[in-house]
């Protein structure tokens, strides 16, 4: 059974990574026992909530500017329906990305999400998961004996609001059961404290994203802290699961080396000798779109985050668009010195890629 906070008399919110100021329910979503349980757990903490037919047509979020409307977008969840059950391809980490929630509550002034939400950066949490499992189940008759993986972070920090949804927890008891079905997602949280006790059968990596104190600081507003995050780490690894760290994005600044230095020596404190050999990194430097520069520099204002087109160099993407990365100089210095960190301290670890 869920240990969502949903099936809780009362709620400690300083448990809590994000508790919304606004609610909206799809009125479908009350025909399911995960709308209905956060539906009486919305009106049990007394947090306003409204009905839409549709998130789509969400027009009225309160704001006298588009900055405002966007900082309050950010704390309001919609509750509904996953009508689009074809799930969009994932290459490389997965096969498939697996939708169980779209939208993150966290600041991170360089996010993808800042362009690929556009003007609907609220939060959704869908209630139809034995729908979306249905899918994923076919999914992976498809392709058997092959394994597939899917992927739940691709449009959301799953964890993030896993106290409110508990959906991850389905999902990964639900993946334990598959053959040939794995799992993985990304956070920037460390509330896992009730996927600890699942039946995972190792057949789900966490991976955390992980920076340096700096990065996180200046650029990760409302995310968990680097302690938190390494200790969260470490109880998934005592847990059994297999786990491996994101560090996204590299950022080159004053002190870097130190600051990617020990967050390698931290992660080789705490973590237990028994899960290194099954170890992932998967390192991505910043990089930045031209679009992504203007959204970001509207919402964040007082950003410190450089993104200067003059000292970056212009990558081709896959889909015929370019991106900004750091010059050949930087980004092998970046790469050379964290690898070498990385087989300091974990020398059986595998570092799956450098982008």
């Amino acid at each position: 059974m869920s240990t969502a906070i949903i099936d809780r008399p009362k709620t400690d919110r300083s448990a809590l990574s994000f508790v919304p100021e606004l609610v909206y329910f799809e009125p479908s979503a009350l025909d399911y026992p995960k709308g209905q349980r956060i539906f009486e757990w919305v009106k049990q903490e007394g947090i306003p909530y409204r009905m839409t037919t549709s998130h789509n047509r969400i027009t009225d979020l309160p704001g006298d500017s588009e900055l405002e409307k966007y900082r309050i977008a950010k704390r309001t969840l919609v509750v509904g329906l996953r009508k689009t059950l074809k799930f969009d391809t994932s290459k490389p980490s997965a096969e498939y990305a697996i939708p169980i929630a779209t939208g993150c509550m966290a600041h991170c002034h360089y996010c993808y999400l800042q362009t690929t939400l556009g003007a609907k950066p609220y939060i959704r949490i869908y209630v139809n998961i034995d729908e979306i499992l249905d899918a994923a189940k076919g999914y992976i008759d498809e392709r058997k004996p092959e394994i597939t993986r899917f992927e739940a972070a691709c449009t959301s920090d799953p964890v993030g609001l896993e106290p409110i949804s508990g959906s991850l927890r389905e999902l990964i008891e639900f993946m334990g059961k598959q053959e040939y079905g794995r799992l993985r997602f990304v956070t920037k949280f460390h509330h896992v404290d009730s996927l600890l006790d699942v039946n995972h059968n190792n057949h789900t990596r966490i991976r955390f994203s992980v920076n340096d104190k700096y990065v996180i600081k200046n650029f990760e507003p409302a995310t968990s802290r680097f302690e938190q995050r390494i200790e969260a780490a470490a109880k998934v690894a005592r847990a059994g699961y297999p786990i491996g760290f994101i560090i996204a994005p590299i950022i080159w600044h004053d002190g870097w080396e130190e600051g990617y230095g020990e967050l390698l020596a931290a992660l080789d404190a705490a973590l237990p000798q028994d899960v290194r050999g099954d170890l992932t990194f998967e390192l991505i430097q910043h990089r930045f779109t031209k679009t992504a520069k203007s959204v970001i520099e509207k919402r964040y204002p007082r950003t410190k985050l450089e993104m200067d087109i003059e000292k970056r160099k212009y990558k081709w993407g896959r889909w015929g668009q370019g991106k900004y990365v750091y010059p050949d100089e930087q980004a092998n210095a970046l790469r050379m010195f964290i690898s070498e960190r990385i087989f300091e301290h974990f020398p059986e670890a595998k570092i799956e890629y450098f982008t």
